[in-house]
């Protein structure tokens, strides 16, 4: 049952965070609905703009759809991840998306208050929920690259105005996480002191952590055995998603972990099976092992096993 994303923030606050997960085929779908059943746990699927090219963007809707008939207990939203204003209107005159991410944390302050406001707008006239980003994270993810030097915390005090002014539902800061698998060169973690801030100025406002991977080096290690070479790959540490939802982390991002899966599932079987020529047979395997991933995950964020509280709120 595809949900409002504001409810699935008001049965998370405080409590524990939901999984945003990105999908961009069918074995990545099937993997996460039936993980996030495994664990009992709500959940956002991401489609981010390069998802929606990499086929056609109806093809990704259509998957999320054939998904809900075969797994009708299944409580989630519907989101664009990191999208431009293009693609944000776009999204919202689909009437399929749960809510938007309009992502101008690029321009200057009160260039991306202007621009979010825009959206912001355009959504609520759908009734459509609005996601923002305030600060830069470093890294790469799609068409989103931002060096070390130019990644900048989110500053709480400019929190509280962003909100005010933009009337976003929900806000993206940076506390220290980045996007793709090399986040981390030395021994550093979330920044909750400034998470701790922000919350202050905007308590019970849905936060958002994007970048917020793991990269568990085991499957980096099996990546690199198999042929890979990811080297230096680090991520953040899963324990402190439970302190992060103490102090209004609603909604978690995870991406880059899905694809070290992915690569490790199907460099693994090649090597042994060199012989075959079937994608059909990896592909069992990988939907089974990120349904392992998404489960696991989910007691990490907090969110297993709160399903049917979740199911009995949202049908209020």
């Amino acid at each position: 049952m595809i949900v409002s994303t504001k409810e699935l923030f008001k049965a998370a606050y405080g409590k524990f965070a939901i999984g945003a997960y990105n999908i961009n085929n069918l074995e990545q779908c099937m993997g996460l609905f039936k993980g996030n059943l495994d664990s009992q746990a709500p959940f956002i699927i991401q489609i981010s703009k390069g998802a929606r090219s990499y086929t056609h963007k109806t093809m990704l809707e259509g998957l999320i759809r054939s998904a809900d008939k075969v797994f009708p207990e299944a409580i989630f939203a519907v989101h664009l991840d990191h999208g431009d204003e293009e693609t944000c209107y776009d999204c919202i005159e689909s009437g399929f998306y749960s809510s938007v991410m309009i992502d101008a944390s690029h321009e200057d302050f009160d260039t991306n208050i202007a621009i979010t406001r825009r959206v912001v707008d355009a959504a609520h006239a759908k009734g459509i929920a609005v996601e923002a980003e305030l600060g830069q994270l470093g890294g790469v993810e799609e068409h989103v690259s931002v060096s070390e030097a130019d990644a900048k915390l989110t500053d709480p005090e400019q929190a509280r105005e962003f909100v005010e002014r933009s009337g976003c539902d929900s806000l993206a800061c940076a506390i220290g996480t980045s996007h793709g698998a090399f986040k981390f060169s030395g021994g550093q973690g979330l920044h909750f002191d400034v998470l701790e801030e922000i919350q202050k100025r905007l308590p019970g406002f849905p936060l958002v952590m994007h970048g917020s991977s793991s990269v568990p080096q085991e499957e980096v290690k099996r990546i690199n055995q198999a042929g890979g070479s990811l080297k230096g790959a680090k991520g953040v540490d899963a324990d402190q998603f439970k302190g992060a939802a103490r102090l209004g982390v609603t909604k978690i991002n995870i991406d880059t972990d899905g694809r070290l899966v992915w690569t490790r599932v199907h460099r693994e079987h090649f090597l042994e099976h060199p012989e075959n020529f079937d994608l059909r047979p990896p592909g069992k395997v990988f939907m089974q092992e990120y349904a392992n991933f998404i489960a696991d995950k989910n007691r990490k964020l907090g969110s297993a096993n709160t399903l049917e509280e979740v199911r009995k709120r949202c049908q209020k």
